[in-house]
């Protein structure tokens, strides 16, 4: 994760050189829409070939792309960023499929907030070391210590042990997708509320960098820092809530904290005030995040977890592009466009929140 994070806060800077500034949406944007395709696939092969090789796959991937990127132009640039989300469309997926299957199911909250606090503090880290970097060694350097941060994971994961009982050889005829490799309607659910939630992580990514250059922060992970901070002292205290009161019931707390997040943000104009905002933002995701993958590992089948836990990504990815992609039609490169643009993912956060409260009163699925 902080091979992933690590580059993007200068990835702005990078694009603009390259003459593609009206282009920093494409950024993310590019980088989930190759995710999103490749979920399909990569939950499948979990739950065929193995969830090692198909981390195995992700990581050799990330290294390759993150080592190509000094020598890329405008179309190189975007293309690798193409490329370089197939990368997280298989990792995550197979390492998720690999947690799950180790959990017992009265820990799965507790087990999935250790988890997410790992993710959160390599996209806080990540981040939070990548303008320092940029300024010891230049874009170079950054891109260096992605790729050997890459390959650190690519010999941890030779450590792990598969947890797939009798995994299969692969066989080209595994690439074949149908509608049901897509999609396993029990995650739905989980689904949904991921694909809201995820639309402001998308913004954040997009824009955070730019409003530290805005209110004179030289850090552009400025944001993530707090966020780690507080995401991983709420996972401390709450990471087990949702095993006592439910999943939805927390994830409405979740959201809640994500609303109050994005609107403060959205209005802020000194640096206490965006501090304060990515503080509760980090609690949103805090809570929200383990919660939807512990539902997700709830609902999912014992012998799909690998398609359920794609069908996840695949919402996450899809939310991300939206919340990405709206950027290029809320944000002008001005200050004065911020508050248009974040008050976008207070609204889905916002629509979330409504559908967790009928689906708690209409249905009976398992909390």
């Amino acid at each position: 994760m902080i091979s992933f994070n690590i580059i993007l806060p200068e990835l702005n800077t990078f694009i603009t050189r390259l003459g593609g500034a009206d282009k920093k949406g494409l950024i993310i944007s590019l980088f989930t829409i190759s995710a999103l395709i490749s979920r399909p696939f990569s939950g499948k092969l979990s739950d065929l070939i193995g969830r090692k090789k198909v981390m195995i796959i992700g990581i050799i991937v990330a290294i390759v792309v993150t080592l190509t990127y000094p020598m890329s132009g405008l179309i190189l640039f975007l293309s690798l960023r193409f490329m370089h989300g197939f990368s997280a469309g298989f990792l995550p997926t197979g390492a998720t499929a690999l947690v799950t299957d180790i959990l017992p199911a009265s820990k799965r909250g507790i087990g999935m907030g250790i988890w997410g606090t790992f993710i959160s503090v390599g996209i806080g880290a990540g981040q939070i070391f990548s303008s320092p970097i940029m300024n010891l060694g230049g874009l170079n350097l950054l891109f260096i210590i992605a790729g050997v941060l890459a390959g650190v994971a690519a010999i941890m994961i030779g450590f792990l042990k598969e947890t797939l009982p009798n995994p299969q050889k692969f066989k080209w005829s595994f690439l074949k997708i149908t509608r049901a490799d897509i999609m396993e309607p029990s995650v739905i659910p989980a689904a949904v509320v991921m694909f809201c939630s995820a639309i402001s992580t998308g913004i954040v990514f997009v824009i955070t960098p730019d409003i530290s250059g805005y209110l004179g922060i030289e850090n552009k992970g400025w944001f993530f820092g707090f966020y780690m901070i507080s995401t991983i002292f709420i996972r401390l205290f709450a990471s087990g809530l949702s095993d006592v009161i439910g999943r939805r019931k927390t994830l409405i707390i979740g959201l809640s904290f994500m609303i109050i997040s994005m609107t403060t943000i959205a209005f802020s104009e000194t640096i206490l005030m965006y501090t304060i905002g990515s503080v509760i933002f980090g609690l949103s995701t805090g809570i929200s995040s383990p919660t939807l993958f512990a539902w997700t590992a709830d609902l999912s089948h014992i012998d799909r977890r690998g398609v359920g836990a794609g069908t996840l990504f695949i919402a996450l990815e899809f939310g991300i592009m939206i919340g990405s992609f709206s950027t290029l039609l809320t944000y002008n490169n001005s200050f004065t466009s911020v508050p248009f643009v974040f008050i976008f993912g207070a609204i889905f956060a916002l629509i979330a929140i409504v559908y967790l409260v009928w689906h708690l009163l209409k249905r009976t699925s398992a909390t």
